[in-house]
This record gives structure tokens, sequence and C-alpha cells, in this order.
């Protein structure tokens, strides 16, 4: 794409140097990503329904005319736009975001800043809400999205709906963290001028929870530790504090390091191709497991093995206070891989396998298999 207009210091050197006169740069790095256009807009201008695409940033998609959401371009899928006529919510959140931009301005921050951390924020308790049993409204719009069912292509309509099905959630929350009460409850939370730890009924994930539409989120989101949201809370708290930034962080509110970057639709259905084609991949498991339950399971993997991670730190203070963090940790983490146990082990005798052989690869009895469905009788579906 064409550079010109914008600073850099190799296209400074004077005609004739030794410097080069012209640099590549990539388009969606320097303006955004790249979405298609509405073919309705563009047939009422040109008199053609021709595919076009465009520069189109994830807050303004919706082509309110037509009820439609733009999609990404670069994904090497066929769709150019989801219907939004049963979603009216998602129509209205983009007018809503107009507000939340000004809203920005007015605080010296730039708007799509706050959309990218409130955009982490939803996408991950996307990824999380397959365990969330009280959770309705996400799964209700993508099926809407899909046309009614996703049916057997669950995870393909899953990575081309999400950025749709979240979009009011992400303004939503975008709109939480410019609020300075807010921040306050982020605050107290921590224990102001006495630090403590950020417990699981604060006042701050309780209140976001409510602005979603989802009472029962906030004791989830609070210890959701390792995720953007927290993260966000623990800058607003160092700020406070004038506490140092730690190593590897920078020192802006408005930043989400790069691991806890959701994934791009186009890099999730690459993975799904990839995960397609790999031999023994596990065909006849897909076929006979429900998706919800297979990525119920590998959340709690991710879980079990993100608090193992956390542990590596845990070695600090007292013998006291260093034995009760890692004991803490460990058996939640412990408590996370028997929900896995007990989750795989409804899948597979769902699916048909007998109890002697579940029971042997579980290394346990048939009695032991047993109390171990019995404990899980509340999540085992």
């Amino acid at each position: 794409m064409p550079v010109w207009g914008l600073d850099d210091e190799k296209l400074t050197a004077r005609a004739g140097g030794n410097r080069p006169q012209a640099a590549w740069r990539v388009g969606g790095a320097v303006v955004g990503p790249v979405a298609f256009g509405c073919r309705s807009c563009v047939a009422r201008r040109t008199g053609a329904s021709v595919r076009v695409v465009r520069y189109a940033q994830r807050w303004e998609r919706v082509c309110v005319r037509h009820g439609r959401w733009l999609l990404d371009a670069d994904a090497d899928q066929a769709l150019e736009h989801l219907d939004l006529r049963a979603l009216p919510e998602i129509v209205e959140a983009q007018q809503r975001w107009a507000q939340v931009a000004r809203r920005a301005g007015r605080a010296g921050v730039e708007p799509g800043e706050v959309f990218g951390v409130a955009y982490a924020v939803v996408c991950r308790w996307w990824d999380l809400a397959l365990e969330w049993p009280d959770e309705r409204v996400w799964p209700a719009r993508l099926h809407a999205l899909a046309g009614g069912d996703a049916g057997g292509d669950f995870w393909r309509w899953r990575a081309v709906t999400r950025d749709t099905a979240v979009f009011p959630e992400v303004v939503e929350v975008a709109r939480a963290l410019l609020d300075p009460v807010m921040a306050e409850l982020a605050w107290q939370d921590s224990g102001a001028e006495r630090p403590r730890a950020l417990p699981a009924g604060g006042a701050f994930c309780r209140q976001l929870g409510e602005r979603v539409g989802r009472r029962w989120l906030g004791p989830l989101a609070a210890v959701d530790f390792g995720g953007p949201l927290i993260a966000w809370m623990g800058a607003v708290i160092r700020r406070r504090r004038g506490a140092a930034v730690p190593r590897g962080h920078r020192d802006e509110l408005w930043w989400v390091r790069r691991e806890l970057q959701p994934t791009s639709m186009a890099a999730q259905l690459r993975a799904l191709t990839k995960e397609a084609k790999l031999p023994g991949s596990g065909t006849v498991w897909r076929s006979a497991v429900a998706p919800e339950r297979r990525a119920l399971i590998g959340n709690l993997l991710d879980d079990a093995e993100e608090q193992l991670i956390q542990l590596r730190g845990a070695q600090r203070g007292s013998s006291a206070e260093a034995a009760e963090r890692l004991l803490k940790g460990l058996g939640c983490s412990i408590g996370r891989l028997q929900e896995a146990v007990r989750e795989t082990v409804a899948a597979a005798l769902e699916a048909g396998v007998r109890v002697e052989d579940v029971a042997a690869w579980a290394g346990l009895s048939p009695d032991a298999l047993a109390e171990v469905l019995g404990a899980g009788s509340g999540t085992v579906r």
C-alpha cells in the first residue's frame, strides 16, 4: 500500500542517497483488518452487485441499512456477511459504540485501544462460556447467526460468528472500563491502601457482570487469573499505588499482551482445517461426542495447566505463606483435572464405550468409576 503521509525514518533520506525511498507495509497492520463490503450497498451506488473489500475495524462491521455483519475478508471462507435481522441488539450496539468512542476521546484515550481491551476480555469469556451452565445468550445468538442451527458444523460456526455474537458485550465492557466509578471499585477490591488479594466476590466483577446482563458472572470473572480482565485491574491498581511495572509488561493501561489477544477467525479456521487433516486426529471422537462437551474438557485441562504454571512463582514469602499458596493452587488444579476426568468418562460412556473399558483406561474399578460419576452429577449431562 502507499506509505506517503506516514512518518518513517526510512523515507527521510534525500534523493540520490544510499537509503531507500520507499518501504513495504502490511495494510492490515497500518490501517486495520480487511472486511467484505455490503453487496447491496455497492449495488445501490453502482448498479452492480459485486464483491468488494475494505479496511474496517470490528466496531464498524454492521450495515445498518441491510442488517448485516460484514465478515473478515482474509479467512478463506465463502461467507461475506451474517444476517442480523433476528438480532437487533447487535445493530444497536454499533450505534452505542459511537457514544463510547466519544467518551474515550474525552478521557484522552484512543477508542481503538479501549475496544481492544474489552474485546480481549469478552473473547476470553466466550472461550470459557462452554462450561458455564447459566450462559444462554451466546448459544442462542450463535445458532441464529448460523441460520437457526449450527448442527454438525458447530466449530466452524463458532469461529465465524464469535465477533458478531459478542459485540454487544464488548461495547458494554468498554463503556464500563472507561467509567471512573468502576476503576474505584477495582481499587477498593484490592484493599486500597491496605493491599490484599482480589476477592472472588469483589464489587468490580459483580458490577461488571450486571452490566452485561449476567448477574452470575462476577465470581467466575474474578477467579480468571491470568486473563485480560485481571491484567487490566492490576494496571489500575498499580497506577493508584505508584508501583513498579512487572517485568515483561508495558506501563500502559490500554494494552493487551500478545498471548491474551484473541485468535482471529482466519487462524481458528486454519487450526480446524489442520486438525481435520491430521491422521488419527479424533474424527470418531468428534462425531460421537457433542462439541460443547469436547470444548468443556479442553477448557478444564487448559485451566489446570494455567494454574500449575502460576505456581512456579508462588514460592515466595514465609514458609507458611508459600505452602498455603502452593496447596491452594494444587487443589484448584486437581479439582479441574477431576472435573475433566468426569466429563471424559461420561462422554465415553455416552458414546457407547463399555463401562469395563472406561474403568480400565481410568485406572479405576467399576465401583470407583460409579463414584466418580456420582460426584460429578451436577456437571455430567
